[in-house]
């Protein structure tokens, strides 16, 4: 199974802590971000990763190998531009469909700045139970950006905080606004049909794409520990965390 981690961001909520380094190498209890998200992915059998670069990309280049990366086969793509999620992915999306035949095992795409106990294992398990095009982690707590779900838990829009402006792209008697939590299960067959050039959200073209009746669901994840990184202050509740939820 392989992996894309995007760690291309400028991390400027983070700042001073990324002014002198990319957030992936921002540390919680002593170890980096990306180190982190890495051994989270190996520890659920993944071994090929993709890492999307742009902000100090040589300094992540050079700590990946001091590492040996990690124990994993890791490739980086460069971006000259910050090209969003969906740009990332797509400039990024032959390393998924490398092999003679088309390949069919879906792959996580993993924001570095995010830390959880997600059981990828039941993710994958879902996405493929439920044959769907794309699989993300959701829950229910505030955000200013949600996504909504009808009762299948397919996505049918999205709306800016509570009382914002609803987008529908499939209609439905009763939607659920979740917060997307940056980890994705997607089938390979998804980045044929990303018609979205240049910078995008993947956001975007899952909407674009739910519209056109694929389907795109969401996984609760509740019941499991999850933290947005994106906040200096976000990184000592993580610290503080480790003493009740253990190694993430």
């Amino acid at each position: 199974m392989k992996a894309m981690v995007l760690a291309a961001g400028l991390g400027t909520r983070l700042r001073p802590l990324t002014d002198d380094r990319p957030k992936a190498l921002v540390e919680v209890a002593g170890r980096t971000l990306l180190e982190i998200t890495l051994s989270r992915l190996r520890g659920f059998g993944i071994r090929e990763v993709m890492i999307n670069l742009h902000y100090f990309a040589d300094m992540v280049v050079d700590y990946l190998k001091a590492h040996n990366n990690f124990g994993m086969r890791i490739e980086v793509s460069r971006e000259d531009v910050l090209l969003d999620t969906g740009g990332g992915l797509k400039k990024a999306g032959q390393f998924f469909l490398q092999g003679p035949n088309p390949p069919e095992e879906p792959f996580v795409l993993h924001n570095v700045d995010v830390i959880s106990t997600i059981d990828l294992r039941r993710m994958v398990q879902f996405h493929a139970d439920n044959h769907a095009l794309a699989t993300l982690a959701v829950q229910d707590r505030k955000t200013s950006r949600y996504l909504l779900f009808d009762q299948q838990c397919r996505l049918c829009g999205r709306r800016a905080g509570r009382d914002g402006e609803t987008e529908l792209v499939r209609s439905s008697l009763q939607t659920q606004a979740l917060a997307f939590g940056g980890i994705h299960m997607i089938s390979p067959r998804f980045i044929p049909l990303m018609t979205e050039e240049g910078i995008f959200s993947i956001i975007t073209s899952y909407l674009h794409l739910a519209g056109q009746n694929q389907n795109i669901l969401g996984f609760r994840t509740d019941e499991y520990y999850w933290r947005d990184l994106g906040r200096p202050d976000d990184l000592k509740q993580a610290a503080r965390d480790l003493g009740q939820w253990g190694a993430f």
